[in-house]
């Protein structure tokens, strides 16, 4: 069944709001389903539709850096809370992979809108028994100097925001990242003991066997998109300002924490069927010292720069850019095509080495295949490239960004 199999669906499909209706597709994998088996579509409309959910449940397989091969499960669930006249469209994502590595990754993230829109939840939840390479800070950090440590790693960064005028929200939360039962992984000894990480650690005397930050948000959003799973137009602005507190809930350090994000969609044809999407992000230690795992890195977010794994570059402040092209192959919106570049830029101030200084940049292209027309949901593969001979193959559902 090829890439049919690879959808497997349960209950039915989520409307899209009614102002993006013009611009829907009109045939997605469930539709392709319905005429393998010779059945009618699922039926549009009714007055119970809006409060049906969707699911969309694909096997996913990659191979990136960090982990090598990776093999497991993705799910994805889109549903309204609220009349979808006036209540943005809001999605469940997660999964649990397996690695060559014999790495164990799961975790979900929630984005959530009350009816009205009066409020907004925003979850990233993981657990990991995993490992990465770790280098020196900055973005020009040697290959060569990669040294593996293995971890058990634990994160929840939970933030409510409520609607103070239209597209606006104002939010709080609490964020915990732990790492703990650190060793070195698959290196030699030799070189563990003189490792970027624990020349860090001796530096700033961290316990190079745990660490752990906990602390609160507090955030600014805004948010005009159409459909937060797969963007056609809008803009979204965000930060989020967050404190990091020795002792509260197992903190090992004091510090502080500026996250920025900006991203913006353009139709670049009438008919909407070729996009522009552009992203700039930045991640910044402002005050006090951050763990080594806990400091901004490629890939920390687990969407941005594709191209390189997670950890690749690390430093105290960084800035990253994408732009992507989206467009669709076929008329009727079921496959379509993505090509995108993105660059980062981390410092690593006792180097002298500055922000914007060197740069990460990394390209790629990749394939969509509409899984369902209503929530706009895609199965994504991508694969890309970065300098220095890095490269990596994504396959999950929904858009990095």
């Amino acid at each position: 069944m090829g890439l049919v199999s690879l959808g497997i669906l349960f209950a039915t499909a989520v409307p899209l709001r009614a102002q993006d209706k013009a611009a829907a597709p009109t045939t997605d994998i469930g539709d392709v389903w319905h005429e393998i088996r010779h059945r009618d579509p699922v039926p549009v409309g009714g007055p119970d539709e809006d409060r049906r959910r969707f699911l969309v449940v694909a096997p996913t397989i990659g191979s990136k850096p960090t982990t090598g091969f990776t093999g497991g499960i993705n799910g994805n669930m889109a549903f309204f809370r609220g009349d979808p006249q006036t209540t943005h469209i809001s999605s469940l994502s997660g999964g649990f992979r397996v690695s060559q590595k014999r790495q164990v990754l799961s975790g979900f993230r929630l984005s959530m809108f009350t009816a009205d829109d009066r409020w907004y939840l925003q979850g990233d939840e993981r657990l990991q028994w995993t490992s990465q390479n770790t280098y020196g800070l900055g973005a020009s950090a040697p290959k060569a100097d990669a040294e593996n440590v293995t971890f058990h790693g634990a994160k929840s960064y939970e933030t409510a925001y409520r609607r103070m005028a239209r597209g606006l929200f104002v939010g709080a939360g609490l964020d915990l990242s732990s790492h703990s039962n650190i060793r070195p992984g698959d290196g030699l000894l030799p070189a563990w003991d003189q490792s970027a990480y624990l020349a860090y650690n001796e530096q700033h005397r961290f316990s190079p066997d745990g660490q752990t930050s906990g602390g609160t948000t507090v955030g600014l959003l805004y948010d005009t998109r159409d459909n937060g799973i797969n963007p056609q137009r809008g803009w979204l602005a965000s930060s989020a300002y967050r404190t990091f507190y020795k002792g509260f809930l197992g903190g090992d350090s004091s510090w502080q924490e500026l996250y920025l994000d900006l991203r913006t969609y353009k139709t670049i044809t009438a008919d909407g069927r070729h996009r522009i999407a552009f992203w700039a992000m930045s991640d910044l230690v402002t005050r006090g010292t951050a763990p080594y795992l806990d400091l901004p890195t490629t890939g920390g977010d687990g969407r941005s720069a594709r191209g390189y794994g997670e950890g690749r570059y690390r430093g105290n402040h960084l800035a990253y850019g994408e732009v992507e092209y989206r467009g669709t192959l076929t008329s009727n919106g079921l496959l379509g095509v993505v090509a995108f570049l993105n660059t980062t830029t981390i410092d690593d101030a006792a180097d002298g080495q500055r922000l914007f200084h060197i740069w990460a940049p990394a390209a790629g292209t990749g394939l969509r295949v509409l899984l369902n027309k209503r929530s706009r949901t895609n199965l994504a593969a991508d694969y890309a490239w970065g300098k220095a001979g890095a490269h990596g193959f994504y396959l999950g559902l929904q858009e990095a960004f």
